[in-house]
């Protein structure tokens, strides 16, 4: 193979890379627009469509930091004004969690540990706010 197919295959590669990248964090974003979303508007601690702003670069390192958290007292907000207590705190200490192994993923040497980490904390949030919407009104 001479250097020039070899070099369009590698763009090709790092070209899908990232269209799947950017795929999974719009899932991630959806999701978390559709949990907030169902929450009544009045215990929203954040607009849904805000969330959406985790997919500009650069940006998103700091934002990490108040979507997940929000979200989570948002929740905590709406259950607490129905009486229900079993929920504990919505996830956000797994949220807040999560948003510094993301960040610690980016440096060299750590991201090692804090990439999988990161990883794994992100499904646990996602599948406890999911299953927490499921107990929200249908329609907010």
């Amino acid at each position: 193979m001479n250097d020039t197919a070899l070099s369009a295959l590698s763009a090709g590669a790092m070209l899908i890379g990232a269209v799947i990248g950017i795929a999974i964090g719009v899932l991630i974003c959806w999701l978390l627009f559709d949990c907030c979303k169902r929450i009544p508007a009045q215990f929203r601690k954040q607009e849904p469509g805000m969330v959406w702003l985790l997919l500009i670069p650069l940006f998103n390192i700091v934002w990490v930091f108040f979507v997940f958290p929000r979200l989570s007292d948002s929740l905590k907000a709406y259950f607490d004004s129905v009486g229900k207590t079993g929920v504990g705190d919505c996830g956000r200490q797994i949220g807040f969690i999560y948003a510094i192994c993301a960040v610690c993923g980016m440096i060299p040497f750590v991201n090692c540990l804090a990439g999988p980490a990161a990883l794994v904390l992100l499904i646990i949030y996602l599948v406890k706010i999911t299953g927490l919407k499921g107990q929200l009104p249908p329609a907010a």
